[in-house]
């Protein structure tokens, strides 16, 4: 996966054979993840590379990531139980997400044309951070690591291989990635596995 910022408007993520050829979803839709980085930059959001996308932050949180497949690009919010989507534009990234968080456009024109509505949620997702907010934890039959959550929250692919792992596999991701002290560790750690995870296995598989 890219570590460079400018690496992905110019070339892609990283994580599949399209990686820097005609046929990446950045390219595609170039002109509206441009129109995207403006807004998220104007509003005054600090930029970040995580995961292999464009992490947008404030307050020490993350706010939101960017994504682009064949069919569409997005705007994911993180902690979206706490949104309130007064426009109705927020949507689910899957069957496996509970919380609607995400900003989908199958145009390059429309983020112009939400700029507005963009700029308001953006706003109010940094006043969560600004004032500490989280939602609150539910509850699960196995807790999953922070870093976990987020990357499954921004990587729908992943989410759903993960989902789909027997609960034995899954646990062993949790206790591969709360062994690591520091989150950068259990990031890269996550990044390191998922090739694992999608082919259905587990952390200690090889």
């Amino acid at each position: 996966m890219i570590t460079e910022i400018e690496d992905y408007f110019s070339e892609g993520c990283g994580r599949c054979e399209r990686f820097a050829t005609a046929d990446c979803s950045t390219r595609r839709w170039s002109r509206g993840l441009a129109d995207l980085r403006k807004v998220c930059l104007e509003a005054g959001l600090v930029e970040r590379v995580k995961w292999g996308h464009p992490c947008y932050m404030h307050a020490n949180r993350n706010i939101v990531i960017f994504g682009a497949f064949r069919k569409d690009f997005r705007i994911s919010f993180f902690n979206a139980a706490l949104m309130k989507d007064p426009e109705g534009v927020l949507e689910k990234q899957g069957p496996n997400t509970q919380h609607a968080g995400m900003i989908r456009f199958t145009g390059n024109g429309q983020v112009a044309e939400m700029k507005p509505v963009i700029m308001t949620y953006l706003a109010e997702a940094m006043g969560y951070a600004e004032a500490g907010l989280k939602p609150p934890k539910e509850q699960h039959d196995l807790e999953l690591p922070e870093e976990l959550v987020e990357a499954l929250e921004c990587d729908p692919e992943l989410a759903r291989a993960f989902h789909g792992l027997t609960p034995g596999r899954q646990k062993s991701y949790v206790i591969h990635l709360s062994s690591a002290k520091k989150p950068e560790t259990r990031v890269s750690r996550i990044a390191k596995s998922r090739p694992k995870i999608l082919a259905g296995k587990g952390a200690m598989e090889r």
